[in-house]
């Protein structure tokens, strides 16, 4: 059994995060569009808006843990976190960091 705390499962955890924080932001926004444009109902933010909440949550705390294991510098941290504000910037840093090779996909992780 993989260990958590393993470079490979907290990148593929942080990827997965990541992801549901984008999509999270997607459902809260609609949500935000029925309640302030169309005035119909606010159950879409009732909803989505603490599901935005905890999902937040983890991709902070992952964040700082992939800092952790993966040996990110303080700049690719740093923008990790601060990539959780902005709608879907989420899945613009994951993909940045995949490039840069930050964030390993399907192949070990060197440790220096």
């Amino acid at each position: 059994m993989a260990s958590l705390l393993e470079p490979r499962t907290v990148a593929r955890a942080f990827r997965v995060v990541a992801l549901a924080e984008a999509v999270s932001w997607g459902l809260l926004l609609a949500g935000m569009f029925v309640k302030w444009v169309l005035r119909t109902s606010e159950l879409g933010v009732q909803i989505a808006g603490p599901i935005h909440g905890g999902v937040f949550v983890v991709y902070v705390v992952l964040a700082v843990v992939a800092w952790r294991v993966l040996r990110w510098d303080i700049r690719t941290g740093l923008l990790a976190l601060v990539a959780s504000v902005p709608p879907f910037a989420t899945v613009w840093f994951e993909r940045r960091a995949v490039r840069a090779g930050r964030l390993p996909v399907g192949r070990p992780v060197a440790t220096p």
